[in-house]
């Protein structure tokens, strides 16, 4: 099954509205929904598989086999973060290449300096923007010809202030970045500035709990954004979920309570693929038509 392609997309003028994807259950939930596009979140990725912060703390390694396992699962296109390219120009094009291997339809990459840490923590440091151009020349290259975007990220504003931050994305957009990046800005005045200002496509990051405004689609298509990305929303929405269960569950002895939904189980286990084994078994494994 060919995945869609953000190229297309953009080119298309569609504008492109990708929720986080943090785990398989809900990748598969995804693909019951619909949508064209998701995103691979280093920071949910990281807190659903290893239950740690994203400080920089997973390798290349981890995150490129959780891009595979997602981009097995999921029939979205996959935009995929690639924190600061695990290192320097050399790290980056072999993650490049690793991510554009793995069928990402594009590659997110900031200004860090590495180890990175969640655009919306404190403490972030940044590169110089000639380095983070040569990152991005250095991605370009190592994604040979493939139909992979590059979207270059800037977490300067906050020590750099918003002028210094238009700036670097205007270099990195001439640098040769597919789409550019401004994270963690303040307000909805910041971000009608900053598109204002900048010439190329944009993506915003509506991170719930965030320092974002989060807005909806249709009002950041009018402010002149591209695409949006809300990479806390299912991995929030499933925490939550998971707290009001286990409440639940500790106070009256019994997971059945009308104030704790629970998805199906046996659509669950079509989705998950068990209706795939149980044909082969039939097929291949002697069972009785009416085998349970």
């Amino acid at each position: 099954m060919r995945k869609p392609s953000l190229k297309a997309a953009l080119d298309a003028g569609q504008f492109v509205t990708a929720p986080g994807i943090h785990d398989m259950i809900s990748a598969v939930v995804a693909n019951k929904v619909g949508f064209d596009f998701v995103y691979s979140s280093g920071y949910w990725g990281t807190a659903s598989v290893e239950g740690l912060p994203d400080a920089g703390i997973t390798t290349y390694t981890e995150m490129l086999r959780r891009l595979q396992t997602l981009a097995r699962t999921c029939d979205a296109g996959i935009i995929a973060d690639a924190d600061t390219g695990f290192g320097g120009l050399l790290n980056v094009a072999h993650c490049v290449r690793g991510y554009v291997g793995a069928g990402a339809t594009a590659i997110q990459m900031e200004d860090q300096q590495f180890p990175k840490k969640c655009g919306h923590t404190p403490y972030k440091q940044v590169i110089t923007s000639q380095e983070m151009e040569q990152k991005i020349k250095v991605a370009c290259d190592a994604r040979n010809g493939a139909d992979t975007l590059i979207i270059a990220r800037t977490d300067s504003k906050a020590m750099e202030g918003l002028d210094a931050a238009v700036e670097r994305l205007l270099r990195y957009r001439d640098a040769g970045a597919d789409v550019v990046f401004l994270e963690a800005l303040d307000t909805e005045d910041e971000m009608r500035e900053a598109c204002a200002r900048i010439d190329a496509p944009m993506m915003a990051n509506m991170a719930d709990g965030g320092r974002t405004p989060i807005l909806p689609a249709s009002q950041l298509e009018e402010i002149g954004y591209s695409l949006a990305i809300f990479p806390a929303l299912t991995g929030l929405a499933a925490a939550a979920a998971v707290e009001t269960a286990l409440r639940s569950l500790k106070a009256t002895g019994t997971s059945l309570s009308p104030d704790v939904p629970l998805f199906d189980f046996q659509e669950f286990n079509t989705l998950i693929g068990f209706s795939e084994v149980w044909e082969f078994e039939k097929k291949w494994g002697d069972m009785p038509d009416d085998a349970e």
